[in-house]
């Protein structure tokens, strides 16, 4: 009541020279507590269950490439085949921000088991598949799991460790990245061709997901507090999934089974553009939104989002098809092949530990992925050039650059972002920034594989073409060239191009000349068109503001401890 009295004499101004409330500058704003974080010790005993999680899934996605066409000899269903690939992909895009709105709702911990527990049982059913439907079903859950094991491992590393410190621990999470890229087909090959078959392709990452459950369950105990009554934005959720998925079937459909200039390609269209819509317009009004909008005013979190698109489209191209190039133009078998992309992922793993470590020393960020940009833009167009080089040189340079540049920019663009954005938004901007990375990748593989189908096609066109009026010659001029051979051979390999490597080089010589000719002209292509992507992702990650990152950096030595 004394105070009440005294303010109200204050107010009035009976005091001359006294201010009033109105006269005051308003509050500053009270600082965002400091999180506090675990000692190194039990950061990486976490890491390891975290790792283990990223290891099983990555590893599903990278050895089915090598045994989908033992599966699809077993199973048939020859015709959907791009199904067994797609329907993961699609699932897992789809699903990823909303596992990281959830976690921040019912706790990191019980969503990542949930998502291991998902992950366990898709890949028993698909290692146990009695027909095509049934894997594809099966995949399609296995997505699901793997959208929450791809996004929420950077979440948690995001609550265990500070903005300064995560490089170090991000570098990790690359190098799975790259050893499952590599490991993948060379697991894949080994299991189709030993007495255990592709159904272990499947069945190997359940313990090793089991392993990884059990970690998390004893070794993760950071404090959570459940809400009161929390409310699931689900409307938003199931627009953000629909959106996606007709983004992705459209663009995995789109130039190979249905034409772009067709009705069922523009009511996808359509649809995807009004799911979009609607998904914002409800994401604006929920009270618990899975994508918040607030996120697209800030800077770093947009400039972010771009890149991360670019690198995925970049990322995902690549390893799709520098393979089936390596297989087709140069003659490798799948085990070889793989080998051979050894430059692309030693290159990425070198800068992604490299700029972690230094990142965590200094602070500071920004020039790593401008420098990263540059570099694809150089390695892409060095790949472009590989047509004229008989040999394997410009191949393992391009690779080694992209390589360099993929290492500087994927996980430093998500530690911009966590820094960036308050802690309240740290768990959707970086499902956010993931879910952006791999929509990019599924764009990247189509408009890459549009690019190539559309060249091989003209080629081989131009081919026949030349071939029937070498034909008619000979026929005025009563000689024989060899033109008949090659236009029958021609017409007979249209669909061989487009088939497996070891019947396009099972063709007859002049025939196979012409038909890989064709695929490595259209590889150039694919090459090409990763100059302009990369060149988008340079101007991305050039505006962004070069802030550092937030938390202890060396000073922070007292944690250890705690």
């Amino acid at each position: 009541m004394e105070q009440s009295v005294q303010g109200t004499s204050t107010t009035r101004g009976s005091s001359p020279g006294t201010a009033s409330p109105q006269d005051l500058p308003a509050p500053a704003p009270l600082p965002e507590p400091t999180p506090e974080y675990p000692s190194r010790p039990v950061v990486r005993r976490i890491m390891v269950g975290l790792v283990l999680a990223m290891l099983t899934s990555m590893l599903t996605n990278s050895i089915i490439g090598t045994a989908l066409p033992t599966i699809m000899g077993e199973l048939g269903g020859q015709d959907r085949l791009a199904w067994v690939a797609t329907a993961a992909l699609l699932t897992m895009t789809a699903s990823t921000p909303v596992w990281g709105k959830l976690s921040d709702i019912w706790g990191r911990k019980l969503l990542f088991q949930i998502a291991l527990g998902i992950f366990i049982v898709a890949s028993l059913a698909a290692g146990f598949a009695q027909d095509i439907n049934w894997l594809i079903a099966a995949r399609a859950l296995q997505g699901l799991g793997v959208g929450g094991l791809a996004t929420l491992p950077n979440i948690i590393l995001g609550d265990v460790v500070s903005p300064r410190e995560r490089g170090r621990y991000s570098g990790l999470i690359g190098m799975v990245f790259g050893v499952s890229t590599v490991l993948g087909p060379l697991v894949g090959g080994f299991l189709v061709d030993s007495p255990l078959g592709w159904r272990w392709c499947f069945l190997i990452t359940v313990p090793l997901a089991v392993v990884a459950f059990g970690v998390i369950q004893f070794m993760f105990r950071m404090p959570f507090t459940p809400r009161h009554r929390p409310t699931v934005d689900w409307l938003g959720a199931g627009l953000i999934f629909s959106a996606a998925s007709t983004v992705i079937v459209l663009l995995s459909l789109g130039g190979t089974q249905i034409p772009w200039n067709s009705v069922p390609a523009y009511a996808m269209g359509a649809a995807a553009v009004l799911l979009t819509v609607a998904a914002v317009l409800v994401e604006r009004r929920a009270k618990e939104p899975i994508i918040p909008t607030r996120l697209f005013r800030d800077r770093t979190f947009v400039l972010a989002s771009a890149g991360s698109v670019t690198v995925g489209m970049m990322m995902f191209g690549l390893i799709i098809y520098m393979p089936q190039y390596l297989q087709m133009v140069h003659g490798m078998s799948p085990t070889v092949s793989g080998l051979m992309t050894l430059p692309l992922v030693a290159s990425f793993l070198l800068t992604s530990i490299g700029s972690g470590f230094a990142i965590s020393g200094t602070g500071r960020w920004k020039v790593y992925p401008v420098v990263g940009m540059a570099l694809c833009v150089i390695g892409f167009t060095v790949l472009s050039l590989a047509q004229f080089d008989p040999g394997l040189t410009t191949v393992v340079v391009g690779q080694m650059l992209v390589g360099l540049g993929f290492g500087l920019n994927m996980q430093i663009l998500l530690l911009a972002t966590q820094s960036a954005l308050p802690v309240r938004d740290m768990a959707s901007g970086t499902a956010s920034v993931t879910f952006f990375r791999n929509l990019g990748g599924a764009m990247g593989v189509a408009a890459f594989g549009a690019v190539m189908v559309s060249r091989l096609n003209a080629e081989l066109a131009s081919a026949a073409t030349s071939a029937q009026e070498a034909l008619a010659l000979d026929t005025a001029n009563g000689t024989d060239s060899g033109a008949r051979e090659l236009t029958v051979g021609l017409e007979q390999a249209a669909e061989s191009a487009q088939g497996s490597p070891e019947l396009v080089h099972s063709l007859p010589g002049p025939v196979r000349d012409v038909v890989v000719g064709a695929f490595d002209h259209a590889m150039q292509g694919v090459f090409v068109a990763g100059v302009p992507i990369a060149v988008l992702g340079l101007v991305a990650v050039s505006f962004m503001k070069g802030v550092p990152l937030r938390g202890g950096g060396p000073k922070r030595a007292p944690r250890a401890q705690r």
